[in-house]
């Protein structure tokens, strides 16, 4: 759909943006990345197929922007988030009789209904570790799914990704990034892409934990392998690109904001590996400039957006993405309505 136009146009060298760094694997690094294939992600296709929708991809309505400026629109998913593609298709590598205890997932929201939505289609029950901060729509959401929601500080709600378990929650575990069902699922997004709009240079891709990223870049590597790949973060809670800068994860400070889809304090090892192996870097973008996004979506092409689903836009109206082609994905719109008429009405 979004060929956008329809023209094809001449590949033609573009220059590098700033913050763009070589993908290579830190030296003496005793973790692996992650064992996703291009055919794990095909594979998964047809089983994502029976959850999400095939989301549409389209112009930004802004002709004064520093880029040729694409949206994809993970938010029209049937529970307003991507996540609903990761979850359906780790939920079908599980045996019926695993799946019957139920299902444990870690998430501030979108990977949680991606979870519950699911659970509810298979007839199991699902339990959700949510951090204190999680916004009191997406609780609501997961609760009308059928899921079950506890509510731990930030730290507690970090380690259950590591644990990879809850005391007292005896159920299958379906890690929210760290999974390579999961990004195999993400991944399709990046099969849609390249389908409509096969001329893209950038592609900027929201970073929470690592899934989305992983899942779209090994697509588009294995299809595409010169196109730019940046991770996007906001800035109050931006790991990924302080551990790229370092060469190894690092803990940052982290901030609360209504860009509650994504950040955290640090990474973890192996998809800081994936990040360097498939990435071109990643680029952040401030609060005000995230804002301001997610009003021009609305505006302009009447798309409402989540905080975090908003980031990779912001990235690229700043310039630092770079010209050319730029696809944004636009990972969710779960936003609390009180919040976002408050950003809408700001200026």
């Amino acid at each position: 759909m979004a060929g956008a136009g329809g023209r094809r146009c001449r590949r033609r060298r573009l220059p590098r943006s700033p913050g763009a760094r070589n993908r290579q694997r830190p030296h003496g690094a005793d973790v692996k990345a992650t064992g996703l294939s291009i055919e794990d992600i095909r594979r998964a296709q047809p089983i994502v197929a029976k959850a999400a929708i095939r989301t549409p991809l389209v112009r930004l309505n802004v002709w004064d922007a520093p880029a040729e400026i694409y949206l994809k629109l993970e938010n029209l998913q049937p529970i307003g988030s991507f996540k609903i593609r990761g979850a359906a298709n780790a939920m079908s590598g599980v045996s019926r009789s695993e799946l019957a205890k139920g299902v444990l997932v870690a998430s501030a929201g979108n990977m949680a209904q991606g979870a519950a939505w699911n659970a509810r289609r298979l007839g199991v029950p699902c339990t959700v570790i949510a951090p204190d901060h999680a916004p009191d729509t997406k609780v609501r959401a997961i609760e009308r799914l059928g899921g079950r929601v506890i509510k731990v500080p930030f730290d507690r709600w970090w380690q259950t990704f590591s644990d990879r378990s809850y005391p007292g929650v005896d159920a299958v575990f379906i890690h929210s990034f760290d999974d390579d069902r999961v990004m195999a699922g993400n991944g399709t997004i990046g099969l849609e892409l390249l389908e409509d709009l096969p001329e893209v240079d950038t592609v900027l891709i929201p970073w929470g934990g690592g899934g989305l990223a992983g899942g779209i870049a090994t697509a588009l590597r294995a299809l595409k392998p010169a196109v730019r790949i940046y991770a996007v973060e906001a800035e109050t809670g931006a790991p990924l690109a302080a551990s790229i800068k370092a060469g190894s994860p690092q803990v940052v400070d982290y901030e609360p904001s209504f860009v509650d889809g994504i950040g955290s304090k640090t990474v973890f090892p192996n998809m800081l590996v994936m990040a360097q192996e498939l990435l071109d870097g990643s680029l952040t973008a401030s609060l005000d400039e995230i804002a301001a996004a997610l009003r021009l979506m609305a505006e302009r092409n009447r798309v409402i957006a989540e905080g975090a689903g908003a980031v990779a836009l912001a990235v690229a109206l700043s310039g630092k993405a770079g010209a050319g082609r730029i696809a944004c994905i636009v990972s969710g719109g779960n936003i609390d309505l009180t919040k976002l008429t408050k950003i809408l009405g700001e200026h």
